[in-house]
């Protein structure tokens, strides 16, 4: 099959173990993921699908999503010299949480999300102790944009300063995160948990599958084991 040929060098060996129970072909399960992943709804995935002459349901694409969700490894662990951190507002069934987030400048890789139910210094203060738990953070500087930040770094000791230019990759990568979010709908419908796993995914997708330009066409994690 010629998807299959197309696909299987970048997805059959880490994701053979994730599906080896699935009757459809790895790499037409990691096609997908990937539609929907960069903004396919899941009519319009199992759509594409049935063009290639793979007949699926919703619920088989949407099972497929999950269960990547579940197997996403941790991104690389590293020593970042500049991080940039921020939080956005995301409706969830009509309630306000907060997503943070921190990719390092140099990589544009995502260190880490996290979700919360509300903002401020201690939700601040909680993630980058999370943060610090996964990367070595001893040499970091965080550029921030509110002194609420600079709080929650002197609370753990790490260096930080305010910073509006550099930072912006985290404010182009929340809006990229969005537009895919406002792709269906304009808040999230389902779980906070559904929510949480879809957002760990979205950033697997971008730190080990998307193409970063100024990265001369690898991807962060490229960048990183490279």
């Amino acid at each position: 099959m010629m998807l299959a040929d197309l696909l299987s060098e970048c997805f059959a060996a880490d994701l053979e173990e994730t599906w080896e129970r699935e009757r459809t072909a790895t790499p037409v399960r990691a096609f997908a993921v990937r539609l929907h992943a960069t903004g396919c709804s899941l009519r319009e995935t199992t759509s594409i699908l049935a063009e290639l002459g793979v007949e699926r349901s919703h619920g088989a694409v949407w099972n497929w999503v999950h269960r990547i969700a579940d197997s996403v490894p941790d991104p690389p662990t590293v020593k970042p010299s500049r991080v940039a951190v921020d939080e956005t507002a995301i409706k969830i069934n009509g309630e306000w949480s907060w997503l943070y987030a921190a990719i390092d400048i140099e990589t544009k890789l995502i260190l880490d999300v996290q979700l919360f139910g509300r903002h401020g210094t201690d939700p601040a203060a909680a993630f980058l102790h999370g943060l610090r738990e996964i990367h070595d953070l001893s040499d970091t500087i965080f550029l921030v944009d509110g002194y609420g930040y600079q709080t929650a770094l002197a609370r753990l000791r790490l260096s930080g300063r305010l910073d509006y230019v550099d930072r912006n990759l985290i404010e182009k990568w929340f809006h990229t995160l969005k537009m895919r979010v406002d792709r269906f709908h304009n808040s999230w419908v389902g779980s906070r948990s559904s929510a949480r796993e879809w957002f760990e995914q979205f950033a697997h997708y971008y730190n080990r599958q998307r193409p970063h330009q100024s990265l001369d066409g690898r991807t962060p994690a490229d960048e990183v084991l490279n």
